[in-house]
């Protein structure tokens, strides 16, 4: 599923804003501010720092607090400072009037904080064509800066909307930019965006690598956002792992009350993970307090997702088996009116593990076979792994052959054999995909491995002859 950014790698929300550390995420909230690598922060973060208040939550600041002469400014603070305080009935006003002042021609500036006021507002469509204006104005005005800092949005966007690969692509050109800027904290942010995308493909390695880079700046940096959706991708692919326990110790101190407790619009969409998790690994008293966190947040109705996952979430807490189904259909019907094939396919999947140990088989098997069909079209392998194995254990087949040639690879691997089969060197193919070396090599092997090939010339007639 898909905010604003996070408390995470030990600094909590008022650190990392008061450092410039951009406030939304994935799904649906882009950055507020940045200060990278001893720049100027962006205008609107002269004085957006949180004033010192009672225990986990800021209260508002008084009148007159951060005024600025441009109305759309204004009112983005505005609408930001009532989100940081936890009281998202007071942000929407402001953010539909930022919507309501930016122009096709504005610069990158006004159109980035007009993204990020739709994203909060949950219109991905606005967002997405705020962000793609904003992207043409940066590279027309050749501001590597503020391209980096479009894409990045951008990948949000994308990934709010449930489109993974899309998001993956900008996140890729994305690092490249704010590397060449100089923009390190930027790169981080894109790093964690490519560790998300990869925790919905399965590929561990890949998942591992770029959460290792986000984290490297963001913990040096006081860098919220970036660090916690780092932790949570890691956490989801511990789950798309079997590994519930992990990714609930992972997830426990980001969500649960505390020092890493961040802004509560980014925290808040690894609350479905955690409640997953915590109950899978026998833990459902856990999980109760952070559900109470995201009805507040299905309510404010930023995130089209949050409902169906609110619904989920109640289904794996519920006691009784009836109220446990009426959730978990309820929950499929909201996936229908907010799209998305991942979020779907998990709920499916739980449900279908939840008929299955009530012995009704012939339910678990629609569910698990509709849960492995999505699994597979958004190319989410190690979920559609577990999801076979869950029909197995129902006693059908998974109707699906061993895969033969270039399909036998993960994403990753597959991108890593085409570059190489294009005679790039180990060192450019990192390069390209903003990966380090060591990733590719451990890659590479792997693919040579799976496709019984022993020499780089090998591979690319095998890549040639499966494109021709």
């Amino acid at each position: 599923g898909t905010a604003p950014r996070v408390g995470g790698g030990g600094s909590s929300a008022t650190s990392g804003l008061s450092r410039g550390a951009p406030v939304s995420g994935p799904g649906g909230h882009a950055p507020v501010t940045e200060r990278d690598g001893g720049g100027s922060p962006s205008a609107d973060a002269k004085n957006f720092t949180v004033p010192p208040a009672g225990p986990g939550r800021p209260e508002l600041p008084g009148p007159g607090w951060g005024r600025d002469p441009d109305p759309l400014f204004r009112d983005y603070r505005d609408g930001m400072r009532a989100l940081l305080a936890r009281r998202p009935e007071r942000a929407a006003g402001p953010l539909r009037r930022v919507l309501s002042y930016v122009r096709h021609d504005d610069p990158p500036e006004r159109l980035l904080r007009a993204a990020s006021a739709a994203l909060l507002l949950g219109d991905v469509h606005a967002a997405r064509a705020a962000g793609a204006r904003a992207l043409a104005v940066a590279r027309n005005a050749e501001c590597v800066a503020s391209e980096a800092r479009a894409l990045e949005y951008l990948a949000y966007g994308e990934l709010r909307a449930g489109r993974h690969a899309q998001a993956r692509a900008h996140a890729e050109e994305g690092v490249r930019a704010a590397l060449l800027a100089g923009h390190r904290n930027t790169a981080a942010s894109h790093h964690a965006l490519l560790a998300l995308a990869a925790s919905i493909e399965g590929d561990i390695a890949a998942v591992a690598g770029y959460a290792s880079a986000a984290l490297a700046t963001a913990r040096r940096h006081g860098l919220a956002q970036a660090a916690t959706l780092a932790e949570w991708a890691t956490a989801r692919a511990d789950l798309a792992r079997g590994r519930p326990l992990d990714a609930a110790d992972r997830l426990g101190p980001l969500v649960g009350p505390g020092p890493r407790r961040g802004h509560f619009a980014v925290w808040m969409l690894a609350v479905p993970c955690f409640v997953e998790a915590a109950v899978l690994a026998g833990q459902p008293e856990d999980a109760r307090g952070p559900v109470g966190d995201l009805a507040q947040w299905a309510d404010f109705g930023a995130d089209p997702h949050a409902p169906a996952q609110l619904a989920r979430c109640r289904a794996l807490l519920a006691a009784d088996d009836r109220e446990a189904d009426g959730l978990y259909l309820r929950a499929l019907a909201l996936h229908d009116g907010s799209g998305g094939d991942f979020e779907r396919a998990r709920t499916e999947l739980l449900y279908g593990r939840w008929l299955r140990r009530r012995r009704r088989l012939r339910e678990a098997r629609g569910r698990l076979g509709a849960a492995l069909v999505a699994f597979e079209r958004c190319g989410a392998g190690a979920w559609a792994d577990q999801t076979r194995g869950e029909l197995r254990a129902n006693g059908a087949a998974s109707g699906k052959e061993p895969a033969a040639g270039l399909a036998r690879l993960t994403p990753q691997q597959l991108r890593i054999a085409r570059h190489v089969a294009e005679g790039a060197t180990n060192r450019e193919v990192a390069q390209r995909l903003a990966v380090s070396t060591r990733t590719v090599d451990y890659h590479l092997r792997n693919v040579f491995a799976a496709l019984g090939v022993r020499s780089r010339v090998e591979l690319a007639r095998m890549v040639g002859q499966e494109h021709h």
